[in-house]
């Protein structure tokens, strides 16, 4: 249903924009947009596709992030609440992820977390082994 939503928004946003926006416009918001996200605007067939691609990607590394962070052993009913809470926060994130990098930084941010956890994880196998 939120899909369905976003779908119909999505497409009146579209009509409103092609009848209001010029070329030069549309350049210019083009040139504004953040790395990854002017890419996937350019290079995917429509932008409706894009901007699915743009929350998705936004979600996932979110998800990625909060994991390696943040996530403590909880049961699934907890579990499911939490990434539905992340699941609409993301929302809001994907418009942010227009003009700013927020993929870049969710990217940088997983990979200062992998870096962490692995350097984590054999200081603990390290410890365990001189235990023994």
């Amino acid at each position: 249903m939120m899909l369905n939503m976003m779908a119909v928004l999505s497409s009146y946003f579209n009509l409103v924009l092609l009848a209001t926006v010029s070329t030069s416009e549309n350049e210019y918001v083009m040139n504004r947009m953040s790395g990854i996200t002017r890419y996937l605007y350019e290079n995917l067939p429509n932008f409706d596709i894009a901007g699915y691609a743009t929350f998705i990607l936004v979600f996932l590394m979110s998800a990625i992030v909060y994991k390696l962070g943040f996530a403590k052993k909880l049961s699934l009913g907890r579990n499911i609440v939490i990434y539905a809470f992340l699941f609409a926060g993301c929302i809001v994130l994907t418009f942010l992820a227009l003009f700013l990098p927020m993929i870049e930084g969710l990217i940088v941010a997983a990979l200062i977390l992998i870096v962490y956890k692995s350097r984590l994880w054999r200081e603990k196998r390290e410890e365990a082994k001189q235990a023994n």
